[in-house]
């Protein structure tokens, strides 16, 4: 495997002759780790501000509200304004108000999960209801409901389109792995027959997204992650530059099972701070 780029004569990170202006990055493994900040985070993100780049941090999850994820990250040490996140519910939410202005859809979805992607479903102008709803919305939640999924199997036979906030199977708890959005995702589809609309990674529409709401473009936005199966080959799909860190999921090693390749490879975001 290549060692990460080096920029000879000047620090910072170019792609096809232009620097880049806006940065996408994804939360845990990069920026915090086990509630911790990693070394380097805070030093990244006052660089940004300091040289004016915009910047959104990503997360699969759809528990939180942007508002309770900038409380989680001040909490681990990293001060992060709440228009800075975008979660996989906020993606889902702005892909179903495109889908339904102009097109004749009903507004009307059954959403489960959590404060986060009720909240975001509600701000984009839906009306949450059971009752012979357009959508079918499955987030992430801490409790599922067997009662819950059972009305969703029926409500997705009846007609309604089934949307998912992401594809992850399993979610951390302090007692281990715990079900998430994509195996409760798997059930259904296995009682109904149809198979979710994934808004979050590695879907690149939630790059595309994130980036309408900073005005960025791909030839100029690079994202950071520590996946190579959700972070970089999303940012490689959206035309992004990736740069793929070594303080989560992925480890060196592990990179050649893969048919692509990041565009940089870093030790943690620590080693981006001067190329900025």
């Amino acid at each position: 495997m290549a060692k990460a780029d080096q920029v000879v004569g000047n620090p910072a990170v170019y792609r096809s002759g232009q620097e880049i202006e806006c940065w996408l990055t994804d939360m845990d493994g990069v920026l915090v780790h086990e509630n911790q900040a990693v070394p380097g985070a805070a030093e990244l993100i006052q660089r940004w501000v300091d040289t004016s780049k915009r910047f959104l941090v990503l997360t699969n999850n759809s528990i939180f509200t942007p508002r309770d994820l900038a409380a989680r990250l001040r909490a681990s040490g990293l001060e992060i304004p709440e228009e800075n996140i975008w979660t996989s519910a906020l993606a889902t939410a702005q892909f179903l108000k495109d889908q339904v202005r102009g097109s004749g859809s009903g507004n009307r979805a059954y959403t489960i999960g959590e404060a986060g992607l009720t909240t975001a479903l509600h701000e984009a102008g839906f009306i949450l209801t059971d009752q012979d709803p357009d959508f079918v919305v499955l987030g992430e939640t801490r409790t599922y409901s067997f009662e819950a999924i059972t009305m969703a199997i029926r409500l997705i036979l009846a007609g309604a389109r089934f949307i998912a906030t992401n594809p992850d199977a399993t979610g951390p708890s302090k007692d281990g792995p715990m079900p998430a959005t994509g195996a409760i995702a798997a059930l259904i589809t296995k009682a109904t027959g149809r198979e979710p609309y994934i808004v979050g990674k590695p879907n690149p529409m939630m790059f595309r997204s994130a980036m309408n709401q900073i005005d960025a473009h791909s030839e100029t936005t690079a994202m950071i992650g520590d996946r190579m199966d959700t972070d970089i080959i999303a940012g490689m799909e959206a035309g992004l530059h990736t740069v793929l860190v070594l303080t989560g999921i992925t480890q060196r090693e592990d990179i050649a099972a893969y048919p692509f390749r990041p565009n940089q490879v870093l030790n943690s975001v620590a080693d981006l701070k001067n190329q900025i």
